[in-house]
Order: C-alpha cells, then structure tokens, then sequence
C-alpha cells in the first residue's frame, strides 16, 4: 500500500474532512479521527471505513496535551473546523508544529483562512455560490441549482485536500519540513472550474445555463427515457459518432448536427421511447455512437462492466456495493493492482482510545485518570 507507514489525525467533521481521510486510509495510511466525546457527528459519518477512533476532550488542558502528544508521533492533521477553533484550544499551527516541526497541518474549510467570508458558516452551495461555479449550473430555465454535494464538499474539498497533502509529503522528503495548508472549498470549486476561465471564449459554452454543449443546449449530448421509463445517454459530438446514431436509429441521412436542436431532440425523443433501455443498449453494441445506459445506483454494482472491472466492492455487512479505492495500478500482464482497504469500521465513537493511548506509553493508571476527569472516553 502507498501510504503505508504515514499515520493521520482527522478532526471529526462531516463530509470533505472524513472524505480526505478516506482516501488516505484506503490508499494505506493510518487514520485515527479524533471524536470529541458523545459526538453527535459520529453517528452522520459514513466515510469512517478502515479508520480509527479517539474521543478526546480538546477543551480540557489535559486532552490539549494528549493530542500534542498524539501530533508528535504523526504525519498528517486534517483540521475541518472553522477557522481559528484551533487556535482557541491551543492547538493551532504554532503549537503543533512546535512539537512536530515535520507535520502538514491540512486546514479543510469552506472559505478559507482568510477573507471577509472566512469565519462565517456556510455549506456546498455557499461554496459554489462564491467561487463562480454556481452561476453555470443549473436548468435553461430558472435559478442556478448544485449538483448534490459532490463538486464542491468532496471534490473541490475532500479530493484536492488529499492531494495537497500528498504533495506536502512528497516536498517534505527533500526538505524535512512541515507545511500549513489552507485546502477550502471555495478556492477548490474555482480550480476545479479552470476550463470555464481559460476557454471561456469557445462556442462550447453557449449563451448561459442549459444551453452548452455539456448541459443541455445540444439534442445528441443529453438523456432520453424509454419505453420501460428507463434511460439512455447520447454524447456523439463528433460527427462520425452522431452518423452512427442516426444509423442506428434508422434515420441515416435525414438529419445533421447544425439543425435546430429542440425539433432534433423531439425527434430522438419519439424514437428512444419506442423500446426499453436495455433493448437499445443491445442494439447500439453493434454501433460506435456514444450511447450508453444511465444506470441506477443499484444497478451500477451489477453491470457486466463494472462487475469485470471491481469497480464496486462489497461493503462490511456483505449486503451491499460501494465504490472501490480507485486509482488501481496497472500491473504487469493487464492485471490491476487494486488498494486494498481495511475491512473495519468505526462503530463507536472511542472505540480505539485505550489502544491508542497504551501504544503512546500511557500506563494504565493515566489513562483510568484521563477517563475519570473526563478527559478522554473509551467504548470498552
């Protein structure tokens, strides 16, 4: 595993911060998430596979000094509170780099650590509100609307975190050095969105929402329902692509891609409707044209595709799929190398304090006290 060896505390939060975490993890890390003690958080996290739990009192002097402890004797800290809660606890940058001189102290937030907008509250849409990305999202008409909370919480958020940190560890090889990282969303979500800046004068873009080429302004890049309710997607931009649709749909030469594009949807809207998806997907096998099945979460797992790939991956109860680590190396003979994640969840919040504090040295006694004052709690 590649990070095996690079041990992690993640300050429990929701979303961006367990999705960092996650990567890391999968891909061998160690993470340990750090619970403050009956965290109502905990039980929303669903990003907590292979990790490790610590519920620690960061108010108490005393749990301030076991997680000192704990950051001299790690790599990595992912910070996902709002800026300067750190800093308040006394376990800021200054003071953990005091102890730990080579760490990467990862502030994960949504505006960032400075700005007018920086200690304010917000969430995804805030997020993609401010950096610019928003105003391109949504129908043709009506409001701008976000796509889940995927481009900016885990994306722009929990993915290019992961790479910063990834990077600091790398730089840190040749310097021996730690580093702060300001990793916000906001910042993530424009980076994310560079191609709308650097090629913003391509017809690509159209004239607004719902109206490029990748959002519903062209009639052979979009979604079509079938006969069984059910639907496929059409992305021919090319002509040699859009000639096989037509050809599949027994419409060859009657129709080209300059003509107008709502009477050119209607037409594929009719002809799509006449057979269920997984008729046409039979039937496009035999034509290149960028036809393809919108597959449900359910049925993703169980694609033959997915399926010969490992895209998916049971999940701990063995009822279910879930997505597998990826990216998976290529190996010798076009076997894949595949990151193998730890089989374990956090069931508890503290459910590894004990461990933790017993590999750090703490005798038996500290602990028994730490857990009397408060300090510290352990699900035994």
């Amino acid at each position: 595993m590649a990070l095996r060896g690079l041990r992690v505390l993640e300050m429990a939060g929701l979303a961006p911060g367990p999705f960092c975490g996650l990567i890391l993890s999968d891909f061998g890390a160690r993470v340990i998430r750090v619970e403050r003690p009956n965290s109502a958080t905990f039980h929303m996290d669903k990003l907590a596979r292979g990790k490790e739990s610590m519920a620690l009192n960061l108010r108490h002097a005393q749990g301030q000094a076991v997680f000192l402890d704990l950051c001299s004797k790690s790599d990595v800290v992912i910070d996902t509170y709002r800026p300067g809660a750190m800093e308040q606890m006394k376990l800021g940058p200054e003071q953990v780099l005091s102890v730990n001189p080579s760490l990467i102290f990862a502030r994960l937030s949504g505006f960032g650590q400075t700005g007018p907008f920086s200690e304010k509250a917000g969430h995804d849409i805030n997020f993609l509100a401010l950096s610019g990305v928003l105003s391109k999202l949504g129908p043709k008409q009506g409001n701008p609307r976000p796509p889940l909370m995927l481009l900016g919480d885990i994306g722009a958020g929990g993915l290019l975190c992961a790479f910063g940190i990834l990077s600091a560890v790398i730089e840190r090889i040749t310097t021996g050095k730690g580093k702060v990282l300001d990793a916000n969303i906001t910042d993530g979500a424009a980076y994310f969105s560079t191609l709308l800046w650097r090629a913003a004068d391509l017809p690509v873009w159209g004239r607004g929402r719902g109206d490029s080429w990748f959002d519903g302004g062209l009639a052979y890049y979009d979604t079509y329902r079938c006969r069984d309710g059910k639907y496929v997607a059409v992305g021919c931009l090319e002509k040699p692509f859009f000639d096989q649709l037509l050809k599949g749909l027994q419409l060859e030469g009657k129709f080209d891609q300059t003509d107008n594009q709502d009477s050119l949807g209607t037409i594929f809207t009719d002809c799509f409707a006449q057979r269920d998806r997984d008729d046409w997907i039979q039937h496009f096998n035999s034509f290149d044209a960028c036809v393809t099945p919108v597959l449900t979460t359910e049925e993703a797992p169980l694609y033959p595709h997915q399926k010969e790939r490992g895209t998916f991956m049971k999940n701990d109860s063995g009822l279910g799929n879930e997505p597998a680590p990826f990216p998976k190396s290529l190996a010798f003979g076009n076997s894949y190398d595949s990151p193998q994640p730890k089989r374990r969840e956090v069931l508890h919040p503290g459910q590894d304090t004990i461990k933790i504090l017993k590999e750090m040295g703490y005798a038996d006694e500290k602990i028994d006290k730490l857990r009397a004052d408060g300090v510290v709690e352990a699900d035994m």
